[in-house]
């Protein structure tokens, strides 16, 4: 069973994030980048599923600039088996790469996509549904916990009155929440054998896929400064504070 796991270059979740002067968007520029770490448990996961013997092979996608192949390349060092980058200079949204992923499946045929529920930088939460829907596949999203037997995949998915659980016939499309695994560290040896692994390089064109943008950011501002807080004497206080202040009772 091929498994193919999509990832995101990100700005790294370490970083404080900062709006440009003129409002266009947010500075990027001498950032550390990294993959998205909800994609980095999809690639943990769908290596998990390899070495239990369950998938044969772990096929990593990216879709972005030429930089995206660093994000291929450290996929490939928890244990991708291969990477394949549709390059773009174009703003890809959601629905465009949802529309490159099918694609890419269409010509690599995988049995399953394991994919993040959402990218930290747009937390659109989109893709894996897009996908699903191009694909005419059915899907799981938010997955704590995934099992494969007889073709046939359990997902248990949180919902907000608890956990769910799923079957879902293969192919499908999953995408995961934080707690499905902790993604391991990848060690020097990985790295290095990472660099040698096969990686290829599509643009959209050959695909047949138009990426043209459908939405238009007009501005881009930073929330605004949280005022310090105040302390009152009494509850009678508290309550007048709410009412008359913050006009939130």
């Amino acid at each position: 069973m091929k498994i193919l796991v999509p990832v995101k270059r990100v700005v790294d979740y370490n970083v404080k994030v900062r709006v440009r002067s003129d409002g266009s968007g947010v500075d990027i520029a001498n950032v550390k980048m990294s993959m998205n770490p909800f994609d980095e448990i999809a690639v943990e996961e769908a290596v998990r599923l390899k070495e239990a013997g369950v998938a044969t092979e772990v096929v990593a996608v990216s879709c972005g600039l030429a930089q995206c192949q660093e994000t291929l390349r450290a996929a490939m060092a928890i244990g991708a088996d291969r990477g394949t980058l549709v390059e773009s200079d174009t703003e890809l949204q959601p629905l465009a790469v949802a529309k490159l992923l099918k694609a890419v499946c269409d010509k690599e045929q995988p049995q399953m996509v394991i994919c993040g529920k959402q990218a930290i930088d747009d937390d659109a939460n989109q893709t894996g549904q897009m996908l699903a829907a191009l694909m005419n596949w059915p899907q799981a999203t938010f997955a704590s916990k995934v099992a494969l037997a007889d073709g046939v995949t359990t997902v248990t998915r949180e919902i907000d009155g608890g956990l769910e659980t799923l079957e879902i016939r293969l192919p499908a499309v999953v995408t995961t929440d934080l707690r499905l695994n902790e993604p391991r560290y990848a060690t020097l040896p990985n790295i290095m054998k990472a660099k040698k692994k096969p990686l290829d390089i599509l643009k959209p064109e050959e695909l047949g896929v138009d990426v043209r943008p459908r939405l238009t950011t007009l501005k881009v501002t930073e929330p605004p400064q949280r005022s310090a807080g105040e302390r009152v004497a009494d509850v009678a206080q508290l309550v007048d504070k709410l009412k008359n202040v913050a006009k939130v009772i």
